[in-house]
């Protein structure tokens, strides 16, 4: 009795396109209850954003260029003369 059961629940789910124009309906309505940053947060965030990933590359490419330039002293001085 319970395949007969799951059989029809089968044959009552709508198609794949129904189903996706089901849930493009669901995801729109819920972006329309979002409440989404002002223009100028935006750019604050931005900005905070920018500012943070520059210090770290300038923070990263010094340490980088001193270790560049601690491995060439060390290679200098274990190479024989």
């Amino acid at each position: 009795m319970k395949k007969d059961v799951k059989a029809n629940t089968k044959e009552k789910r709508p198609n794949l396109f129904v189903r996706i124009g089901h849930k493009f309906k669901e995801i729109f309505s819920e972006l329309k209850r979002v409440s989404w940053p002002s223009f100028s947060k935006v750019l604050k965030a931005t900005g905070a954003v920018l500012l943070v990933v520059s210090i770290f590359t300038v923070l990263f490419a010094g340490i980088n260029s001193g270790l560049q330039a601690l491995w060439t002293l060390l290679v200098r001085s274990t190479q024989p003369r």
